[in-house]
């Protein structure tokens, strides 16, 4: 026989075959799977982180709110929010304030972008950060930056982030001044 009559013959008997077919499976939807799995170890942390900032804020606010008539400082609220979160690493250094005067009779929607630092870029003073007087609504934005967990692949791949490759999440809070 030929080489040309056994290839056909050949290649029949190999299509047949179905030995190797869950490799073949498991090649393809292993990727899928890691993927998945990573993206969502990335979502837990970045909501758990998230939920931290919001409850430090909301802290911070509340005894900006109730406080005995004086007016924190921009340090003094960081400090606040960092302690009240507890678990947001390099807090401190990764946190950026604003607090800005809101008028409800004359609404100017605060600026949308955030304040946030970019520590691939030199230093930037504090934008805004005014304390309201009595009975004055308050909007407190806090803008924290952090590394993604895994940041090559799923989620963390997707995410927007600076020139240090750090991404950023905010929380806002409104309050009105108590009376002095």
């Amino acid at each position: 026989m030929s080489r040309l009559t056994r290839l056909p013959r050949a290649l029949r008997r190999w299509r047949r075959d179905e030995r190797g077919t869950a490799t073949v499976e498991f090649a393809i939807m292993f990727p899928i799977f890691v993927t998945l799995f990573l993206s969502s170890v990335e979502l837990g942390m970045i909501m758990f982180r998230h939920a931290m900032l919001e409850r430090g804020l909301d802290l911070a606010v509340r005894d900006i709110r109730l406080g005995t008539g004086t007016n924190p400082e921009h340090d003094t609220i960081k400090d606040a929010i960092c302690n009240f979160s507890g678990v947001l690493p390099q807090c401190t250094d990764n946190l950026r304030l604003e607090m800005i005067r809101i008028d409800p009779r004359a609404f100017a929607a605060p600026p949308a972008e955030g304040d946030c630092i970019d520590h691939s870029e030199e230093a930037m003073p504090v934008r805004n950060f005014l304390h309201g007087g009595s009975n004055e609504m308050m909007l407190l934005r806090a803008c924290y930056v952090f590394s993604p967990v895994i940041p090559t692949s799923g989620l963390g791949y997707y995410l927007e982030v600076d020139g240090a490759g750090n991404a950023a999440m905010f929380a806002t809070s409104a309050f009105v001044q108590e009376p002095r």
